[in-house]
């Protein structure tokens, strides 16, 4: 069930109104609500991967238990490597058993033997990356004694499987999602209203800027040796732009959506494309993926103490592994290592932790300094981009050939060429947009605010755009991972 959809139409309204008019003495009720419509949510795409999810749900609840309660240090080891072990295997064999296979076989090849692997044919399970590292994080932190185990399974069940985030994040941690279950939820206009807001901004970004944006970007990337290097230039922002506005457009939707049932989501994204350098970037994209490798893979192998050496180390390990997590292809393997040299500098001259404020906070326009430091920040996160987006590496390597010769000085032509004006003064508007709001939350939270006409006269605009420039009814990208 997409939530840009006719489907999530209906069926949010229905638990809203069950959630709220019916339930809403009974906090039980409430959650069993939640729980059902979740498991429906989820099996709305493949009921049979249900079994899966509901799996690994009942074995870190009874694992976590057993953790607790185990009598010695050696017992609480054995849950604790258990639900590790399983779920891990779970993600290995859905995601990256094939890719193991085939790269151990092309390895051979390399070396005159043919060997012919066998691979599964299986369909990933959507979103099997997300509620493992739920899960994860839940059994680490009762194994490091961060917090005790949870005794009631719908409760648990309703922090791995809550539908806003199921699917794609962000990855809660059970220290601020499973409080909000447990406790009683009164509901809030001021906090409904916010979150009828986030869920406009987010289908704003998600059907006008980054299902258009997937259009040009897919007819570039799908053969870049027929474009000059200005139209494959041109093609590394608008997929720039399709991810930013599909995954953090899914969060907005995803936190706007939690925010009308009364609970608050984790953060997800903080205007990445207005970092000035890396190290920044990172502290905005995906903010809840890159708390998760800091607190549960960085810090565990040493951090920053040991080091640059050490440093160093431990950066190129998160990243490699952040790329390896999003995707089973060498694509997002270098993906992530481009990202780790990119930072290096920062890394190394202990610059990381610089640019922790927003840019050109309380100006109306940043400094000739930011702003070169924002565009040359932005071409780096375009050029790793490129090995995200592409097929293989080998594309990859002959999109960004393209990209730097002399045709990057021509004129940009492709197909549909009457639509890409169009698009590209939306995506202008769009970071003109996002620039005023950089300040909150998401970019309309308190805009116009002193003004309710134009305000409201805003909405309507967007609401507007969205059904005159809706793309094709896409997938969220990150429904893959």
């Amino acid at each position: 069930m997409l939530f840009n959809s006719l489907h999530f139409a209906v069926f949010f309204p229905v638990v809203f109104v069950l959630y709220w008019f019916v339930f809403q003495k009974n906090l039980r009720y409430q959650n069993l609500l939640l729980l059902v419509s979740s498991y429906f949510f989820y099996g709305c795409w493949d009921w049979r991967f249900l079994f899966l999810l509901i799996f690994s749900t009942v074995l870190d609840y009874y694992t976590g238990i057993r953790m607790a309660e185990a009598p010695t240090q050696r017992n609480k080891k054995f849950w604790f490597w258990l639900s590790v072990c399983v779920n891990l295997g779970f993600l290995g064999v859905f995601k990256y058993y094939n890719f193991f296979a085939e790269s151990f076989a092309q390895a051979l090849a390399n070396f005159g033997l043919t060997v012919h692997p066998y691979t599964l044919q299986i369909i990933l399970p959507v979103g099997i990356s997300f509620y493992t590292f739920h899960g994860l994080s839940y059994v680490i932190d009762i194994y490091k004694d961060r917090i005790k185990a949870e005794k009631d399974f719908v409760d648990y069940a309703v922090f791995v499987s809550f539908f806003p985030l199921l699917v794609a994040g962000p990855i809660e941690r059970a220290t601020h999602l499973l409080p909000q279950i447990k406790q009683r939820r009164i509901f809030s206009f001021p906090a409904a209203t916010d979150g009828m807001k986030q869920i406009l901004w987010g289908l704003f970004k998600k059907v006008v800027i980054a299902d258009n944006c997937a259009h040009f970007a897919d007819i570039i990337f799908e053969n870049p040796s027929d474009h000059s290097g200005s139209t494959l230039a041109l093609g590394a922002v608008f997929f720039a732009f399709q991810i930013y506005g599909d995954f953090s457009g899914y969060s907005d939707i995803a936190l706007g959506t939690a925010r009308l049932l009364g609970i608050d989501l984790l953060r997800n994204f903080a205007y990445p494309y207005f970092s000035r350098d890396i190290a920044e970037f990172w502290r905005r994209w995906h903010i809840s993926l890159s708390s998760w490798f800091k607190d549960y893979l960085y810090i565990p192998l040493g951090g920053s103490k040991g080091g640059h050496w050490m440093r160093i180390r431990n950066t190129f390990i998160i990243f490699v592994v952040s790329g390896f997590w999003h995707g089973a292809n060498w694509t997002f393997i270098i993906w992530g290592a481009l990202n780790a040299l990119f930072i290096m500098p920062s890394i190394i001259t202990s610059r990381n932790r610089n640019n922790l404020e927003i840019v050109a906070k309380g100006k109306l326009l940043p400094g000739v300094k930011d702003l070169l430091s924002m565009g040359f920040t932005f071409v780096l996160a375009c050029i790793a981009w490129v090995f995200f987006r592409a097929e293989n590496v080998t594309i990859a390597i002959e999109y960004l050939s393209g990209m730097v010769s002399r045709s990057l000085w021509t004129k940009p032509v492709f197909k549909d060429d009457s639509l890409a004006p169009a698009i590209l003064l939306l995506v202008a508007c769009f970071v003109v947009v996002e620039w005023f709001g950089r300040e909150q939350k998401y970019a309309i939270a308190n805009l116009l605010r002193k003004n309710v006409w134009c305000r409201w006269a805003f909405y309507y605009l967007l609401v507007v755009i969205i059904f005159l420039y809706a793309g094709k009814n896409q997938q969220f990208i990150y429904f893959q991972f």
